[in-house]
């Protein structure tokens, strides 16, 4: 059980039951007491408002008007909100960016230690650079919103990732591939992935992947991706860190 679903599951059972201890909370999720009050500490900056009573037949009890007043973002989405910025930024096109800088702090500052640490990792695996003039965008799609949730999970599971892609000549096929760095070369996205059944790298536009699917088994090795010199990391993209250290 994630921290997500057991802080959840603590805060249906408080609702549910009234009144109830550590002990029996831990029991419910199978988790240890220290854990349990961390998720209580978790709960109360989130907003719920939990009193704890002392002494026999006390316990914890949930304000029946509590609500959460902090939001809960996934790693995709906190993805989404800096890859965003961060595309921007690297096309010269960042209206604000002191203000965008600073939200974007405050949000980081909200999400717990791990979140961040997965980040970090998914934010390694992120690349931007100029887009040949000679490249053809005329027939640019917009991207399934499906992409992040699955680059998510094989990006940081080190899965491969299946999906339909539909090619220059429009021709479909399926493929299965190690995905190893996205690059932003705007208004161009690409997927760069080791390709098993061709041995080599290959770069796929996101428009023309649908339908990704993460595929369980066995995991792949992160591989060295060779880039360009206009080519840099997100992470030290003009000499800023997008997450601070």
């Amino acid at each position: 059980m994630s921290s997500r679903q057991r802080q959840a599951a603590i805060v249906r059972s408080l609702r549910r039951n009234g009144t109830s201890t550590i002990g029996d909370l831990a029991m419910q999720v199978d988790a240890s007491r220290r854990t349990i009050l961390r998720d209580i500490s978790t709960l109360r900056d989130e907003g719920f408002v939990i009193h704890s009573e002392p002494g026999r037949g006390g316990g914890l009890q949930l304000d029946p008007q509590s609500v959460q007043t902090s939001a809960r973002l996934s790693v995709a989405e906190v993805f989404a909100l800096l890859i965003s910025v961060a595309s921007m930024r690297a096309a010269g096109n960042l209206p604000f960016a002191g203000l965008a800088d600073a939200g974007l702090a405050k949000i980081e500052k909200a999400l717990p230690s791990e979140k961040i640490k997965d980040l970090r990792r998914f934010l390694d695996c992120l690349y931007v650079g100029q887009l040949a003039p000679q490249v053809d965008i005329s027939d640019l799609g917009t991207m399934d919103d499906a992409l992040l949730p699955a680059f998510e999970t094989a990006f940081l599971d080190l899965r491969h990732l299946r999906f339909g892609y539909r090619d220059a000549k429009g021709n479909v096929s399926t493929r299965e591939v190690e995905p190893q760095a996205m690059l932003i070369l705007s208004p161009v996205w690409y997927l760069v992935a080791w390709d098993p059944a061709r041995s080599d790298f290959r770069h796929f536009r996101m428009d023309r992947i649908s339908q990704p699917q993460v595929v369980e088994g066995a995991t792949f090795r992160r591989r060295h991706v060779l880039f360009d010199d206009t080519v840099r990391p997100v992470q030290r993209h003009g000499g800023k860190r997008i997450l601070t250290d």
